[in-house]
């Protein structure tokens, strides 16, 4: 390894231990009455979908189902997909309704009510939000040089997420809390001829916080 190889390691590897990406996360909880989640009832998690601009993503969705299922107190879970799939068309972006309140009016079809029959639904999560970059600076330039592509820069963006989960009884038709999470983190990738991506993983620390707030909804309920 010749001298101008051992620099451009040691500069990359000082940059990955300065600029570890770092994420910062709030939560707060709401409650207004007692859950009371027997055996054999489930829970859904369902996210906002308002036409082709605005949806609460997939991924954060099935983030927060899977952490509520896991443990020996795990709940029983039905997955989003699965749940939208039964009740086509009602749960298209076209036609998902946008509030709780569009949410109960829904339920007065009978073939709607039917389906959280058949599933046992006694709690339905919903969780309107999304994450969005907000910010973004630095520049960075690639080439072909004697040894191959090289690139040489320094770039960093912020992200923000910001979700509530509302928390509706299907059987009282009663809203019983809501649990709002917002999480910032910022990201790097500085090349000294590799681009090292740095990345927070905001959207990732939005779901473990508000599915350990979610579970505590529940933890004295299973019987």
């Amino acid at each position: 390894m010749n001298n101008q190889q051992l620099c451009i390691r040691v500069i990359i590897g000082c940059s990955v231990l300065l600029l570890t990406s770092c994420t910062t996360v709030s939560v707060d909880q709401v409650k207004h009455l007692a859950t009371n989640l027997t055996s054999g009832e489930s829970v859904v998690v369902i996210g906002r979908r308002s036409g082709r601009n605005y949806e609460t993503e997939p991924e954060l969705i099935s983030c927060i189902g899977n952490s509520l299922s896991k443990g020996e107190a795990g709940l029983n879970v039905i997955p989003e997909q699965q749940f939208v799939d039964s009740l086509y068309p009602w749960f298209e972006p076209r036609t998902a309704p946008t509030q709780l309140r569009q949410l109960q009016h829904l339920l007065d079809f009978k073939q709607v009510a039917q389906i959280f029959d058949d599933y046992n639904v006694h709690y339905i999560i919903w969780v309107d939000g999304n994450t969005e970059k907000t910010r973004s600076s630095g520049s960075m330039s690639c080439g072909i040089s004697a040894t191959g592509v090289a690139c040489f820069g320094f770039g960093s963006w912020d992200h923000s997420s910001e979700y509530e989960a509302s928390v509706w009884d299907y059987r009282s038709h009663k809203l019983i809390g809501k649990v709002s999470s917002v999480a910032d983190g910022t990201s790097y990738m500085p090349a000294v001829v590799i681009p090292i991506p740095l990345i927070a993983p905001v959207q990732a620390e939005a779901c473990k916080g508000m599915a350990s707030q979610l579970k505590q909804f529940f933890s004295t309920s299973v019987k």
